[in-house]
């Protein structure tokens, strides 16, 4: 188990299905008053993170989001 705060500082990147069609792109777009829960995955940079996030956006239905590491 894992627990620990989001980084600040660090580039946002939303992964987006909800269209038909994935889309990601740069900021934090998923509209959400909170952060209602995530998962640590060990890539090796940001633009394998980004394919992840949009192959999870596609599977669950729901927007993803990448940041970056807590240090």
């Amino acid at each position: 188990m894992f627990g620990s705060g989001l980084a600040d500082g660090h580039t946002v990147h939303s992964a987006d299905a909800t269209s038909g069609t994935t889309l990601v792109t740069d900021g934090p777009y998923v509209e959400t008053k909170e952060h209602i829960g995530g998962i640590v995955v060990d890539v090796p940079d940001v633009e394998t993170a980004k394919y992840w996030a949009g192959r999870l956006a596609e599977g669950c239905g729901w927007p993803q989001e990448v940041r970056g590491p807590v240090l």
